[in-house]
């Protein structure tokens, strides 16, 4: 089980790949502002994996975060739960709450540790979102290359 932000959600739902979670978790739990946020552009079909909760932000969350990330921290921290996210401001904040944090960058690793997904497909999927506006650092990008090299 695991909490969501809105990043990985849209990345993951615009590219009809949002089987990548379903293989690694049998529940996502998402606070109503992330399904607000990922619902902007179009409607999408929650998977039924996927369970919507109500929940009342940490007030100081609310002076520095977006709805969504506030959200999704507090929602984190309340069911004792990791956290995917993916903007470096607000993995800081969740950091400094004890919650245990993953990216889409490891949600790849995962698969391909796995065996979802092959690491030619991983990387071919990390150029495809880093050519359509998902900022990855070169840093990142080298750790996640040598992430894959270390699998095999």
């Amino acid at each position: 089980m695991i909490v969501s932000d809105s990043t990985t959600l849209i990345i993951l739902f615009d590219t009809k790949k949002i089987d990548l979670l379903g293989n690694l978790f049998e529940k996502i739990y998402i606070p109503r502002a992330v399904l607000k946020e990922i619902n902007r552009k179009k409607t999408v079909n929650l998977p039924n994996y996927f369970e919507v909760c109500e929940v009342e932000p940490f007030e100081e969350l609310k002076l520095i975060l977006d709805d969504g990330e506030s959200e999704a921290i507090t929602l984190a921290v309340n069911k004792k739960l990791p956290l995917i996210i993916d903007e470096k401001k607000g993995r800081k904040i969740a950091k400094n709450y004890n919650v245990k944090i993953i990216g889409l960058i490891g949600i790849l690793i995962l698969n391909v540790q796995k065996g979802y997904l092959n690491k030619n497909e991983a990387l071919s999927f990390l150029e495809y979102i880093n050519d359509r506006g998902f900022r990855v650092s070169e840093k990142l990008k080298e750790n996640f290359k040598k992430a894959l090299k270390g699998l095999g």
